[in-house]
């Protein structure tokens, strides 16, 4: 009888170790939360990987960010304007209608709406049609030389969930709209919404008939935003939670000798800078002689530059966590590897402060430089380092630090006079960065990113060409002679791309992607 005893506690106990083995929660956390459900309403990079858990695009990206099939099986151009795409058979949605074409016309109409933020890609994708139930064609009506990698950021949704629910257009983020989409999702994907609590919690459970295969043993997602860095680590260090996203880069060297922790990292593809009011005449957030806008003068705008210590910021404060550039693409590669695009302004305070007396700013003005607390590593500590160095010309700087949630809107309503931004993703190409981010302001998405309000006729010009010009060398050419132009100009101020490090338990294996994407179908708790 003791004998049956003992091998009835083996057998429960072997039951036990495999249950806990077949349904493994990852726990995870950043210091940010994602904005909104909707998935086409916000383009962030923690929100759309979020949301990219529930939600799948027709073509993804693999572990080296090349494109890889996902709700597309296949795609071929069938001419200088036109694709057509296969799709996957067979697939359903979460709440078990199929997928179908119609959806997919459907969610790049929605993702061209005016609130948006990723309008400016659906419409470089041109005018979707449904050819039958698994084929669509794309009609463009220009040219687009990376049409495929557009087509990776339009994730797609439910015609029929999404007009049941009424949530037909993505939410106007910006003027705080909410609805049903920002708590709600209904995918493809390989996980399933159970619940949102913004800014505390949210949870998501394995979709137990996805089409795909998963790599990784996670049955269940607890994502906790969690602002405060010491927070953060202690709850990693403590296991409570088993994944950071992004630990404090003074925090790193002390968890690489911590038991029962491990980090992982790599460059992001993601270039930080800050972006400058050189529109108004007068600035709404500034104090300066004649009220008038220093930032329309170059000479202001490279003082500044010229008055930063890259080197200082990088060594101290991001503890070699960065890398220094005068590039303003997220990756070297869409400036071609040009040296002299890629070139940082010398770290000069005489020079800048010739610069300042030049322009009619010997005894500097007082502004107020708006920076998120919650979105880049170190972004509020970075501004106040910047506001330091600033002194050095007499200008006077008032950091304005907020969560991304206050941060991102403010900023669309061009609410700003300086500020802090970053500009990133899977995409190496320049076009990612010039036609949303840096072009002038106009319809089609164009400019949709330019907060600083920049209107460079030279540069437009050479960037609108290289958007529609298929022959590669070409193409190259204008890219280099725009970003050149950019750069001149000092439109906006580069400091750095980020390294990122991710921190996590020793037993969780996940793979670190250069666009700081989890891919939780990728991840395995032993």
């Amino acid at each position: 009888m003791q004998a049956f005893f003992h091998r009835a506690l083996l057998g429960a106990a072997l039951a036990l170790a495999l249950a806990g083995a077949q349904a493994q929660t990852l726990r995870w956390a950043s210091q940010g939360d994602a904005q909104t459900m909707d998935p086409h309403s916000q383009n962030e990079s923690l929100t759309n990987q979020i949301n990219g858990q529930v939600y799948e695009a027709l073509i993804d990206r693999d572990r080296q960010l090349n494109l890889s099939p996902r709700l597309a099986l296949s795609w071929q151009q069938t001419g200088p304007q036109a694709w057509r795409v296969k799709l996957r058979p067979n697939v359903k949605f979460h709440d078990g209608t199929p997928f179908t074409a119609d959806d997919v016309v459907f969610s790049l109409q929605r993702a061209k709406e005016p609130t948006s933020q990723l309008s400016v890609y659906a419409i470089a994708l041109g005018t979707a049609v449904a050819v039958d139930p698994l084929t669509v064609d794309f009609r463009l009506d220009r040219v687009n030389p990376i049409f495929l990698q557009h087509l990776s950021t339009v994730q797609i949704m439910s015609r029929a969930w999404s007009e049941k629910h009424k949530v037909t257009r993505p939410l106007d983020f910006k003027n705080k709209e909410e609805s049903f989409a920002s708590f709600n999702a209904n995918g493809t994907g390989p996980y399933m919404l159970v619940q949102r609590q913004p800014g505390i919690k949210t949870t998501y459970k394995r979709n137990p008939n996805w089409w795909g295969k998963f790599e990784g043993n996670v049955q269940e997602i607890v994502y906790t935003p969690i602002a405060n860095d010491a927070t953060r680590l202690a709850a990693l260090v403590s296991g409570e939670i088993d994944f950071v996203l992004d630990p404090a880069p003074r925090d790193v060297p002390r968890l690489r000798n911590t038991s029962g922790v491990k980090i992982v990292e790599g460059p992001e593809n993601r270039v930080v800078f800050l972006g400058m009011d050189q529109a108004r005449d007068k600035l709404l957030y500034g104090k300066v002689p004649g009220d008038k806008n220093p930032f329309k003068d170059r000479r202001v705008r490279l003082a500044l530059y010229q008055a930063i210590d890259i080197e200082t910021i990088r060594s101290k404060l991001m503890n070699g966590q960065s890398a220094p550039t005068g590039g303003n693409t997220p990756s070297p590669i869409g400036a071609y590897g040009d040296a002299q695009v890629e070139s940082r302004f010398p770290f000069d305070l005489a020079a800048a402060r010739a610069l300042m007396a030049q322009a009619g700013y010997p005894d500097g003005f007082e502004i107020t430089l708006d920076c998120p607390n919650n979105r880049y590593i170190n972004d509020e500590e970075i501004c106040i380092a910047l506001a330091t160095m600033w002194s050095q010309l007499k200008v006077k700087v008032r950091v304005n630090a907020m969560p991304r949630a206050t941060f991102f809107p403010k900023l669309e309503k061009l609410d700003t006079s300086l500020f802090m931004y970053g500009w990133g993703g899977a995409i190496t190409d320049a076009e990612l960065a010039m036609t949303p981010l840096m072009r002038i302001r106009g319809e089609r998405g164009v400019g949709l990113y330019n907060y600083g309000n920049v209107r460079n006729e030279k540069f437009d010009a050479l960037a609108a060409q290289s958007s529609v010009e298929p022959d590669a060398k070409k193409r190259e050419e204008l890219v280099k002679a725009a970003l050149r132009e950019w750069r001149e100009q000092v439109h906006t101020i580069p400091l750095h791309r980020q390294v990122i490090p991710w921190a996590m338990r020793a037993n969780v294996q996940a793979v670190h992607r250069a666009d700081n994407w989890l891919e939780v179908a990728w991840v395995s708790i032993r």
